[in-house]
């Protein structure tokens, strides 16, 4: 007896006992990086001269000669063909959030027209995918379908394994035939050189020993598991990434039992194989833990240079679906996949290091001599927050994060920084002329005579805040799971840079009016820190005192995705992107996130209605004619008809009456949205579909809790989420 659905669950069931063998973790007599194109291999490889200019050129203190493009192409394919590669692909990342490669093989003719393995300079310096249909914002006709890679030699090439084969894939920019910026790449690595160019001018003003300033980050990313044979029954996560509907089941999240607890054998050996995985081509992986909502767990990094650490993320995504599918998983990178349990985030720890190896967010990095570096980095931190957070939500604006945003599982769409209690007492020192004693490096006595005392530390963690700062970095809590973080990155990197431009500028005014370097530095970080304070909150972010004193101070608070979108065409947006982006190629990021919007959006009503009249309805009337079959029968009987059955059957008549009504409204608020143009259509989507979806979704959850279960059609959430 049963459906499909039943049956999947017997099938799982029984399979539990094939779990795959616990696998031995990575294979430390590997090197780290073995998949990778990395420094020990190119000084095997290349000649000492060309080698010591790559490595100017990987750390961007120098152009890549074209002389030597020829010996770094054929070094690089005779690696690559050692290892078993028969392809190479420029590995690029567009504006569509994903990768894009077109895999070419190491052939050409020689002389005597014989064909044989080979990898040109010029292949490994440019390609030219057909760009004709990916996103361009108007930045080319639709006629233009010229697009050109480059590669990037900032990032190394690598392995990537698939179907049995490996290709070559060498990490690349994408620009236009009139050299607009097509992909994430490219702005990022432009918005790293402003701001490393203006941390140094504020280095070289106070004499701190560096000749490079450079970012790094580490991605902290969250994800669900679920059965691959319950993934596959559910149309809804395979084409948008989430269940458009789904009661909640009655054991969700409720006695936290999930978070941190231990990881199941079958989830374990996807784990070890993706870590090992990561581990040959150079993804340094440190953390591994099961997270609050049940099926969710947590991946975390080193911290790597941002470029390498934005690469390294995106692969990772791309591995952990891959290894998933192996073992007969799905891994789910939405950011909300399941209504009313936590969702996924992808927590951007950001700091500043210098070519000495010194992170600019560290207290400790600094002496008595120095020390002014620090705050003067802080408060312009704090400074670009204040002045464009509304660009700092646009970053982090997708119709995925709208799901999750503002929820008691993530920071609220209100950009703040916390800094911890100590350092906030510091800070308003600061800005009063006073100083305040800092109780950290203290020792910490809990009590316990089997545990040393431990160090105290300078204050405590905020989860609810959006940008929160953690003793050496900021943690920028609010991007979303599925996101590229080269987006949040570049914006963050190029707010900064203008604010430390702005502050040193000031100074720099001080100075020549005679002022000490001192005296003037002082004054324009009391300066900034006083104007700047209403973004600094230590409170909680998801209570609803915050949410009525950020109104009090002034705080913007863009709720939804398309209404931040606009910012990038901002007049403060064009200054503050100078020598990232043109007004040009910032307009086509709006055209691209709000063409994105609403096709994401047109996606989910046409699934939500065509799974509704397919699947749910024939299933509601099936069991409407169960009861009225059975009611029938009692009647031929000349048994009364029993008062609750009668009352089921209305009460579920009426239920299909409700579920269809508000389906027949997202249609008709659905084919609206499509006549209006891009910007009203995404208004209506966000202002008006949404709404009718969720509330169409309410009734539609509510037949699932009056259905037979042997004739619901698709998996329910206790099903999916309690199998692992």
């Amino acid at each position: 007896m049963g459906n499909l659905r039943s049956k999947t669950i017997r099938d799982i069931g029984k399979a539990r006992t094939d779990i795959p063998p616990s696998h031995p973790g990575p294979q430390r007599k590997t090197p780290f990086g073995a998949q990778s194109f990395e420094l020990t291999v190119m000084q095997k490889k290349l000649p000492s001269s060309i080698f010591n200019h790559l490595k100017e050129v990987m750390q961007g203190r120098a152009k890549l000669k074209l002389e030597h493009a020829d010996a770094i192409a054929e070094a690089m394919s005779q690696w690559a063909i050692e290892q078993g590669a028969t392809h190479f692909c420029h590995w690029f990342q567009p504006m569509t959030g994903l990768t894009a490669e077109k895999q070419e093989a190491f052939a050409d003719w020689n002389k005597e027209g014989k064909l044989i393995e080979k990898f040109k300079g010029k292949h490994l310096l440019r390609g030219e995918p057909d760009a004709s249909s990916l996103p361009a914002g108007g930045l080319r006709s639709t006629d233009a379908a010229r697009g050109y890679t480059a590669w990037d030699a900032t990032s190394l090439p690598f392995l990537w394994e698939m179907g049995g084969m490996r290709v070559l894939c060498i990490p690349s920019i994408f620009y236009s035939w009139t050299g607009k910026a097509l992909d994430m790449k490219i702005p990022l690595l432009r918005s790293e050189a402003k701001l490393g160019q203006a941390a140094l001018r504020l280095l070289n003003l106070f004499e701190f020993d560096a000749k490079a300033v450079y970012t790094t980050l580490g991605c902290e990313q969250e994800y669900f598991l679920i059965d691959r044979a319950f993934y596959h029954q559910r149309p809804d996560l395979v084409l948008t990434g989430r269940t458009l509907f789904g009661a909640a089941a009655a054991k969700g999240q409720d006695l936290q039992d999930h978070y941190f607890g231990a990881i199941q054998e079958r989830v374990a050996a996807f784990i070890a194989e993706f870590e090992d995985r990561a581990w040959t081509l150079g993804i340094p992986l440190k953390a591994r833990h099961k997270e609050v909502a049940p099926g969710q767990y947590e991946v975390a990094p080193l911290f790597e240079r941002s470029s390498a650490a934005i690469d390294h993320n995106i692969l990772l995504m791309e591995l952990m679906c891959q290894v998933a599918t192996r073992h007969r998983l799905a891994c789910l990178l939405h950011e909300k996949p399941f209504a009313r349990l936590n969702g996924s985030g992808k927590h951007c720890n950001w700091s500043l290091s210098t070519d000495r190896g010194h992170n600019l967010l560290d207290p400790a990095t600094y002496t008595e001599k120095n020390h002014h570096v620090f705050y003067l980095l802080l408060a312009a931190i704090i400074d670009a927050v204040y002045r464009h957070a509304p660009l700092l939500r646009a970053a982090i604006a997708t119709a995925g994060n709208d799901h999750r945003l503002g929820g008691h599982e993530a920071p609220p769409a209100i950009i703040s920084v916390y800094l911890g209690q100590v350092l906030e007492k510091v800070l308003t020192g600061i800005e009063q002329d006073r100083a305040h004693a800092s109780r950290a490096g203290k020792d910490l006595d809990l009590g316990v005579p089997a545990i040393p005392e431990l160090t105290l530390d300078d204050s405590d963690r905020n989860r609810t805040s959006p940008f929160a700062f953690t003793g050496s970095k900021f943690e920028f809590r609010a991007v979303g799971s599925s996101q590229n973080c080269a987006q949040p990155v570049t914006v963050l990197n190029a707010i900064v840079a203008d604010s430390l431009n702005r502050m040193i500028d000031a100074i720099e005014r001080g100075v020549g009016r005679k002022k000490t370097l001192k005296n003037a530095a002082e004054e324009v970080l009391r300066k900034i820190l006083k104007e700047s304070r209403a973004v600094r909150f230590t409170g909680d972010g998801y209570s609803s005192a915050w949410q009525k004193e950020a109104k009090k101070r002034k705080l913007p608070n863009i709720t939804k995705a398309v209404y931040a979108m606009d910012v990038y065409a901002h007049n403060a947006a064009v200054q503050v992107f100078e020598g990232v982006l043109s007004k040009e190629e910032l307009l086509s990021r709006v055209e691209i996130m709000k063409e994105r919007y609403c096709s994401l959006m047109r996606v989910e009503a046409n699934l939500f209605e065509e799974l509704f009249y397919s699947q749910v309805l024939p299933a509601a009337f099936e069991y409407q004619n169960d009861i009225a079959r059975s009611l029938k029968n009692l009647s031929e009987l000349k048994i009364a008809p029993p008062k609750q059955q009668m009352a089921l059957l209305h009460k579920l008549s009426a239920q299909i009456e409700r579920a269809l009504e508000r389906v027949e409204l997202l249609k008709k608020q659905r084919g609206r949205a499509l006549s209006y143009a891009l910007s009203a259509q995404a208004e209506h989507f966000c202002d008006e579909v949404g709404p009718a979806q969720q509330s169409a979704r309410k009734e539609v959850d509510e037949l699932e809790k009056l259905m037979d279960d042997r004739l619901w059609p698709l998996p329910k959430y206790r099903e999916m989420l309690a199998i692992l």
